[in-house]
């Protein structure tokens, strides 16, 4: 129900709109800019990828290369790029999940149902 018993303002409500989309666009950005770590073997392995995903490098330690055991390598290769992409998770959720609180659920503008 509308305060009022009047029509919501459809300019204000596209506005907020737009804003929102705004908001959620430079927040899209801001990720794709952002490189964050995650590691395997103490170390021994570093990857970096950005707040989206993206795998940007990957450092391994001179002592985690064994000739005769690069299943051990391949894995902590593995944990470490699972381990930065669960880094870059955990920063999209804090920073879109606000922006996101306002789509779902309630859009977060007055008037509309979803």
């Amino acid at each position: 129900m509308i305060p009022g018993g009047g029509q919501p303002n459809m300019q204000q409500l596209l506005q907020q709109a737009q804003k929102m989309q705004q908001d959620l666009a430079r927040a899209q950005e801001e990720l794709a800019n952002t490189e964050v770590d995650g590691q395997a073997g103490g170390g021994l392995v570093q990857a970096t990828v950005t707040g989206s995903g993206e795998l940007r490098a990957l450092r391994i330690d001179p002592k985690a290369v064994d000739p005769d055991d690069t299943e051990t390598l391949a894995d902590l290769v593995v944990a470490a790029v699972h381990a930065a992409n669960e880094n870059a998770q955990a920063l999209q959720q804090a920073k879109l999940g606000p922006l996101a609180q306002g789509l779902g659920g309630g859009s977060g503008i007055p008037g509309l149902p979803f």
